[in-house]
């Protein structure tokens, strides 16, 4: 976490979060973790890495997950998303792609073409905040550094978007998500709630949710330009 760079639209409200006791354990957690010779997903240069696709004052809908992948080359910084690396998707990119096809009619090469980009990035720079709970993970431990006080900076920059903003879409998959309702003021954003798209979860009615048609309808009742999903 040395020489964080950050996008001055984030930096202006977040610079003093990074001085505060809690990051600086977060920091010592760490730089002890790598010393030790331990593998933490994603790499340090790309823990920030939605916040500097989707800067503060372009933020037009938040997608919340709960940490990152903790597998081989998967996490990169953006929630739900993997980089071109990968050869296969993940069960929950690849129910959220599905999901993309049912609600929205259009067939999805994602799930037919390998050389397709797995990146969610094309949602981020329309301006799709993919902001994880928890920025790290130890690979092969799923939420493992779940206690280790990220949640207090990702709440921050909930918080931000709540107070600084108007009219912003909130997707929240899954309990987890759902647990941050309580950081956002329904009368003056929207929330779309649902099931996780896990496969453990996806049974459970995330398909036919319409999360994506249904944000697209909000955005335009805004007149806000619609994302290419």
């Amino acid at each position: 976490m040395k020489n964080i760079k950050l996008d001055s639209s984030w930096l202006q409200y977040l610079e003093k979060e990074f001085s505060k006791p809690y990051m600086q354990e977060i920091k010592s957690f760490l730089e002890k973790e790598l010393k030790a010779w331990k593998t933490i997903y994603p790499n340090t240069k790309t823990i920030f890495t939605a916040l500097n696709y989707t800067p503060l004052n372009k933020v037009k809908v938040v997608i919340i997950g709960q940490d990152p992948y903790h597998g081989e080359n998967q996490a990169h910084g953006l929630s739900f998303s993997v980089p071109n690396s990968q050869t296969k998707l993940p069960p929950s990119l690849k129910n959220i792609f599905k999901e993309i096809e049912s609600d929205l009619w259009k067939p999805s090469e994602a799930l037919t073409n390998p050389d397709i980009d797995w990146r969610l990035v094309s949602w981020a720079k329309q301006w799709v905040l993919l902001l994880n709970a928890i920025l790290t993970v130890e690979a092969s431990k799923a939420a493992s550094h779940s206690k280790i006080w990220w949640q207090n900076f990702t709440d921050e920059i909930i918080k931000i978007i709540n107070k600084e903003l108007d009219w912003v879409v909130f997707i929240l998959w899954g309990n987890y998500a759902k647990t941050k309702k309580i950081l956002i003021d329904t009368n003056k954003h929207f929330i779309i709630e649902w099931v996780h798209p896990s496969p453990l979860s996806a049974s459970r009615w995330f398909f036919w949710s319409k999360p994506f048609s249904k944000t697209n309808e909000i955005l335009k009742s805004q007149w806000k330009k619609e994302i290419n999903w």
